[in-house]
């Protein structure tokens, strides 16, 4: 019995790894003991790796796992911390809970690749608290990989506090196979002298779906933000967006900047939108929708490529 539970984690150890290496990452770094790193398959933990500075728990539910890592307080993490969610099966249910917490004068970088190579009928819900303290810095760069079905439903949840001098970053990319239906949704609070930037990339197929909201609430003197969304979608694929800045604090400065590239019979609506109670803040933005330049497109097909595959070039140019 012993010999087969282990021969069949062997197997899923095997599997996602080679899931993440198709997702954009190195498998190498979820084995090397010197680097903090995470693996989740399903509900199930198959790696944990913690290091000095880094306090990481765990627990498996029913359909997921709850996660908490604490970065400790004047701990600047040299090596980003390597992050993998995901589902071999072709359907399934995954829920993630995570709990992130850079204490104060900390900084730490997340490494996340979550992937569904085989994705036809799977659900991934993920609830974020992020909470980076004082003079604290929290990067977190996020790539999805939902395989070549359209069968996958992401659902990422954020909630985030930074508070006085903190810095964060979010990079979402979803720009390799299909999308499937992804519902994106962060909310952040932003304390005085704080710095916020959230990147999205993601590029839509044939029916994919696409829901982007982001929000900024630029509560502290000082506090700084930009939401920066970069669209691509072609065929039959939808995608909204939602941009919300808010400010409301003296010398609070916001930016929403949103592109969206569409093709085909692809639908695309973007809405920035700006509050400002405080005569002293002041928050901007635009938007953009259009197709691919014709003329680039004509410049590779000069050189022998397919008119799709010309356009891909280019959209993943953007992206990249």
């Amino acid at each position: 019995m012993t010999q087969i539970t282990l021969n069949t984690l062997s197997s899923e150890i095997k599997d996602m790894d080679s899931a993440y290496s198709v997702a954009g990452g190195d498998a190498a770094v979820l084995h090397d003991h010197e680097l903090a790193s995470l693996v989740i398959s399903g509900n199930k933990v198959l790696n944990a790796n913690g290091i000095k500075g880094i306090v990481l728990e765990t627990k498996e539910t029913e359909h997921g796992v709850d996660v908490k890592m604490t970065i400790k307080k004047g701990y600047k993490i040299p090596l980003p911390v390597h992050l993998c969610f995901g589902l071999i099966p072709q359907d399934g249910l995954q829920e993630i809970k995570m709990n992130f917490v850079a204490e104060e004068d900390s900084a730490v970088e997340l490494v996340a690749h979550c992937t569904f190579p085989n994705a036809v009928k799977i659900i991934h819900r993920m609830e974020a608290q992020m909470h980076v303290g004082k003079n604290a810095s929290l990067k977190y760069t996020e790539t999805h990989f939902h395989g070549p079905h359209g069968g996958a439903q992401v659902i990422p949840k954020a909630r985030v506090k930074i508070e006085e001098g903190g810095n964060y970053y979010n990079n979402f990319s979803l720009v390799s196979g299909r999308v499937g239906y992804l519902e994106f949704d962060y909310d952040v609070d932003a304390e005085k002298d704080s710095i916020c930037e959230m990147v999205t990339k993601v590029y839509g197929k044939k029916d994919d779906k696409i829901r982007i909201m982001e929000k900024v609430s630029l509560n502290g003197e000082n506090a700084r933000s930009v939401i920066k969304s970069r669209l691509a979608i072609t065929e039959n694929a939808e995608s909204e967006f939602r941009g919300i800045t808010e400010g409301h604090a003296p010398r609070s400065r916001g930016h929403v900047d949103c592109l969206e590239v569409i093709q085909g019979n692809a639908k695309a609506e973007a809405v920035p939108i700006v509050r400002v109670d405080n005569p002293l803040a002041k928050v901007t933005h635009e938007a953009a929708i259009g197709c691919v330049d014709k003329k680039e497109v004509e410049t590779l097909m000069a050189r022998g490529l397919e008119e799709d595959d010309a356009i891909d070039i280019i959209v993943k140019g953007m992206l990249a």
